[in-house]
């Protein structure tokens, strides 16, 4: 059990952390343009196909920074 914390299974904790805040970061995100256009637009709701642009859009940021978030810290993590 000891060798699973190793620098040995870095990538299968890197993407463990980054699948574990990819949804909580792509809500976040998405809650914030979803706000942002309502800000924008003056309007009290966001029409259907914008939410889906809109989280779509969450989708791939959160990606990217879930990834690289888990990227740096488990480096970091693992260093020798």
């Amino acid at each position: 059990m000891q060798e699973l914390f190793s620098a040995e299974y870095r990538w299968l904790w890197i993407i463990a952390m980054a699948a574990a805040l990819f949804f909580p970061v792509r809500h976040f995100i998405w809650v914030a343009s979803v706000r942002r256009h309502i800000r924008k637009a003056g309007q009290n709701n966001v029409p259907e196909q914008e939410q889906i642009r809109l989280k779509k859009r969450a989708g791939f940021t959160s990606v990217l920074l879930s990834g690289l978030f888990a990227l740096f810290y488990m480096s970091y993590l693992f260093q020798k």
